[in-house]
C-alpha cells in the first residue's frame, strides 16, 4: 500500500461515520440515544417515524458502529456505542450554530415567536447551584430520568406539568433543562412556569451536554 491508497482507504473510512450521520432523522436519533437506552417502538415513537424506518436508520448507525444493541431477554435495545458518538454530534452542533447562520436563526426565530425568556449555560448553572436556592427540574419523560439526571433534580414530565405545579416551590428559581438545545421540552416548561407566577428560565443544554462535562449525575433504575 502506497501513500495514496493509505490516505484513500483511511479517509473513506471517515466518510463512512460522517455519511452515516448525513440525515436528520439520524441526527435525531443520535441526540435521543444520548439520553439512554431506548427500543425501536421507542425510537419511532420519539420521532415520529414508522417503526420501519426507524429500524432502518438505526440499521445504519450500527453498519457504522455508531450504536449497538443490548439484548434483554426477548427485548433489543438500542444505546450509542460510547460517548464519543454524542461528542462527535455536539462537536457538530456547535459548528453548524456558529457557521451556518439558518440554523441560530431558527431557534432564534422559533423562540422568539413561541417563547421570550433567557437561557442559562451549564457554567451559570453551576454558580447558582453553589449560591442555593434553585430547583432544577427535569421535564424529559420518566424513562430518560430514570437512566440518568443532574443530581437532585425535580422530575415532572412536560405533559404532566401544568397539573403538578402544586409540587414546586413558588420561593425558588426554577432551571428547566431536556435532551438539548433543540429539544423545545424546557421551553413548554418555562412558558407553563412564568404563566403561573413562578421564576423560571430554560438550561441551555440538556442532560448528554452536562454528563460529557464529567459532571455528578443520578440514576434511579431499579
Amino acid at each position: 500500500m502506497n501513500k495514496r491508497q493509505f490516505k484513500d482507504k483511511v479517509y473513506s473510512e471517515l466518510a463512512r461515520i460522517t455519511k452515516s450521520m448525513a440525515n436528520p432523522h439520524r441526527m435525531e436519533i443520535i441526540e435521543l440515544l444520548a439520553q439512554g437506552e431506548f427500543s425501536v417502538e421507542q425510537i419511532a415513537e420519539q420521532t415520529n417515524l414508522p417503526i420501519a424506518n426507524a429500524s432502518q436508520h438505526l440499521q445504519v448507525l450500527k453498519n457504522a458502529q455508531l450504536v449497538e444493541i443490548n439484548r434483554q431477554g426477548n427485548f433489543i435495545f438500542y444505546r450509542l456505542s460510547n460517548s464519543n458518538v454524542f461528542r462527535a454530534w455536539k462537536a457538530l452542533r456547535e459548528l453548524g450554530v456558529e457557521r451556518i447562520a439558518s440554523i441560530e436563526k431558527v431557534v432564534k426565530e422559533f423562540r422568539k415567536s413561541n417563547f421570550d425568556f433567557e437561557t442559562v449555560t451549564i457554567d451559570e448553572l453551576i454558580e447558582k447551584l453553589d449560591s442555593g436556592n434553585v430547583t432544577i427540574l427535569d421535564v424529559r419523560p420518566e424513562s430518560e430520568f430514570k437512566q440518568g439526571h443532574i443530581p437532585n433534580a425535580v422530575s415532572i414530565p412536560i405533559e404532566e406539568l401544568s397539573k403538578r405545579l402544586k409540587e414546586l416551590s413558588n420561593r425558588t428559581e426554577i432551571i428547566a433543562y431536556c435532551r438539548g438545545p433543540f429539544c423545545v421540552y424546557a421551553d413548554e416548561a418555562v412558558n407553563i412556569l412564568t404563566k403561573a407566577g413562578y421564576k423560571a428560565t430554560r438550561l441551555e443544554e440538556g442532560f448528554p451536554d452536562w454528563k460529557l462535562q464529567d459532571l455528578p449525575i443520578e440514576v434511579t433504575m431499579n
